[in-house]
């Protein structure tokens, strides 16, 4: 896992390790590892062109403690001092290493500034630390942009300024880092949209926090855990001992979403799929799957019946191109009923948000809605839910009382209970926006959920074998959701045998 700890955690933690090691051992530890990394970045040190850009905190002391260190092995360092103040002891170090410091706020060190920005082989962003909020203000934000266009790679100290720790809501301007060089602990922020959008490769600089932090608030699954929660079939499996999983999808407008979602579950390991579906739907999957069971659902007939004709399964899959007439409302009534666990997606979510009531059950239950879907569920904005997606899945995961993977640009993972760390997909490929992904990946989840996964490590798991596929399968090129179904061993070979 990749962990991340909020501000608070991470104060703590830094409060507690700092009364067991000499003043200042933090801020050194921190500077050298950040200058490591600029090191690492520049072609050559001895020669280089490095702009500082320090605010008044202590990120912008890490910052011109590195510039300090870069500045004694040759480099041209250049401090931006973007407050009133800055770091003594860093500025001093800085001075003492050959390196000099400038005033953002007087008119001709701000267009020294900018002439050492646009020249500049590396920025390093020290404006903000961790517990800033809102987008910068000037002149950081001038600062900021000029960043941007300097050709030389942008570092962020901690986390990018302007980005908030805790939720990675940007709420103005704020720095898009090339690399950003986090100590201690990750940042919720830097895993979680649009914040990670603003970090770019994100580096671990381990200054001795570990110890002294608590459970973490994000994580993020690596290809270990994904192998740790798969399940293996053993001599003794069969088809049954293997899940059986249910799904109840398409419809004679949505042919295809059925194909898709069976699809998925097969090739995600269940060792049986039992489709509920229209006529047309079943006849494709039919041809296609030829292993699945299918059972038609004929107009009239009340859904309870036709779930109990399908058989015994051990998780259900609804949803995905059901469609929301009263047919198909009773279909997703029947299978709230039972006491199974319950992966509902697309349709399904749709007729959840005119019938809230039916979420009240004791079996586990796992929503995947996009940012729209869950617009519709909770009566808020989809652009504010884009805009903050860690609020909305931890809201929606509380007031609905189920497990939320909020699918987008980072797929995020809420469980009801209030202590489980939310966990986000590390995955995620622009390749996913293609018709009938989100079908795939019903079926997947709901496969893992029969297996026997917990729904969030089900829901977890899937989207980090989707996203694999998907990489795998595109390559650099554009592909169908068809694809991403075919390239699902080998993702799940992937983290099997990384």
């Amino acid at each position: 896992m990749r962990n991340a700890h909020h501000v608070a955690a991470v104060r703590a933690a830094e409060s507690a390790l700092m009364a067991t090691v000499p003043d200042g051992a933090l801020m050194q530890r921190a500077a050298a590892g950040l200058a490591s990394v600029c090191i690492r970045l520049l072609p050559a040190v001895y020669g280089s062109r490095v702009v500082v850009l320090a605010g008044s905190g202590d990120n912008g002391g890490d910052a011109l403690y590195a510039g300090a260190r870069l500045a004694a092995r040759g480099a041209v360092v250049t401090a931006v001092a973007a407050a009133a103040r800055v770091h003594e002891a860093g500025a001093a170090a800085l001075r003492r290493s050959g390196g000099r410091v400038i005033e953002a706020a007087d008119p001709a060190g701000r267009a020294a500034a900018d002439r050492a920005i646009a020249s500049a082989d590396l920025v390093i962003d020290g404006l903000l630390g961790i517990g800033g909020h809102g987008g910068l203000r000037e002149p950081a934000a001038s600062l900021a942009a000029s960043a941007e266009r300097s050709s030389g790679p942008v570092v962020a100290v901690d986390l990018p300024s302007g980005i908030d720790a805790d939720t990675g809501e940007v709420a103005g301007a704020a720095v898009t880092a090339d690399v950003t060089v986090t100590f201690g602990t990750l940042k919720p922020g830097l895993l979680i949209d649009p914040g990670a959008s603003h970090a770019g490769v994100v580096e671990f600089v381990d200054i001795g926090l570990g110890p002294y932090l608590g459970r973490p608030d994000v994580a993020a699954a690596q290809a270990a855990d994904i192998a740790d929660w798969l399940p293996r079939p053993t001599a003794e499996s069969d088809k049954y001992r293997r899940g059986v999983l249910g799904i109840v999808a398409g419809s004679d407008r949505f042919t295809g979403a059925a194909t898709l979602a069976v699809g998925g579950a097969i090739r995600g390991g269940a060792g049986m799929v039992r489709l509920v579906s229209s006529e047309i739907p079943v006849g494709l999957v039919r041809q296609r799957w030829p292993e699945a069971v299918l059972t038609t659902a004929h107009a009239g007939k009340e859904g309870g019946a036709v779930i109990e004709q399908a058989g015994r399964v051990q998780a259900w899959t609804a949803g995905p191109g059901m469609g929301t007439g009263d047919a198909s409302l009773s279909l997703l009534s029947a299978v709230l009923a039972t006491d199974l666990p319950v992966l509902v997606d697309a349709d399904g979510i749709t007729l959840l948000a005119a019938h809230r009531d039916l979420l009240q059950r004791s079996a586990p239950t796992l929503l995947t809605p996009h940012a729209g879907e869950l617009s519709r569920l909770l009566g808020a904005d989809r652009a504010d839910i884009e805009a903050r997606r860690l609020h909305f899945v931890t809201q929606a995961a509380a007031e609905l009382g189920c497990t939320v993977l909020l699918k987008g640009s980072t797929t995020v993972i809420a469980s009801p209970e209030p202590d489980q760390e939310v966990l986000v997909n590390p995955t995620g490929t622009s390749w996913l926006a293609t018709a009938g992904s989100g079908d795939v990946l019903s079926g997947l989840a709901g496969s893992l959920l029969a297996q026997g996964l917990d729904p969030a490590r089900a829901a977890a798991a899937a989207a980090y074998l989707h996203g694999i596929a998907a990489r795998l399968a595109a390559e650099g090129a554009p592909i169908g959701s068809e694809d991403i179904i075919t390239a699902l061993p080998a993702a799940i070979r992937t983290v099997e045998t990384p």
